[in-house]
């Protein structure tokens, strides 16, 4: 009798100490909050081919009622993603000037924001900041709380993108160090 309360003791206790874990890196497919569920994309975007969608402040990314004017993802479709290469926006002198983040990417990887602001903010002692043409879109963004997935970003040299699980939009973002 001893022995089967010292092993569902153990068990409790390994329960505990693996809830951690799984709320930091979950490698499940959507999370909900809030009230809403957003999809986690399993994967960034494509490179873009095609002629460049020109970049203002006063663009719509609105194309259906019930989603953000902001960029957002669509399944698997990156919405706003489509400047280009060449957008000056997302051009960097010093690209990886911090070095290059390894801290995992995409939706095995779900990283909860610690503090700060789109200047500069942090989760897991990896800092980053949002670029200065993408701060708007990042305006209800808890950063105290919200889930984070980076992925590379296959376009603009140096720069990586945050998606907001809670939300389902994303920014450019900068990797700054440890």
């Amino acid at each position: 009798m001893k022995s089967m309360k010292f092993v569902q003791l153990s068990l409790a206790a390994l329960l505990v100490l693996a809830v951690p874990a799984f709320a930091q890196h979950g490698g499940g497919g959507s999370h909900s909050m809030g009230g809403g569920q957003q999809a986690i994309p399993s994967h960034g975007p494509s490179a873009f081919t095609g002629t460049p969608h020109a970049p203002g402040p006063n663009r719509n990314y609105n194309n259906r009622p019930g989603q953000p004017n902001a960029p957002h993802v669509e399944g698997n479709k990156w919405v706003g993603h489509d400047t280009g290469r060449g957008d000056v926006n997302y051009h960097l002198d010093h690209p990886f000037a911090h070095g290059r983040f390894n801290g995992g990417f995409g939706r095995g990887h779900v990283w909860r924001l610690v503090g700060g602001g789109p200047g500069r903010f942090w989760f897991s002692g990896w800092y980053w900041d949002v670029a200065p043409f993408d701060v708007g879109f990042c305006d209800d963004w808890l950063w105290d709380s919200d889930e984070i997935v980076i992925y590379p970003d296959p376009d603009h040299y140096g720069w990586y993108l945050a998606y907001n699980v809670r939300l389902g939009t994303y920014v450019h973002v900068e990797y700054l160090g440890m």
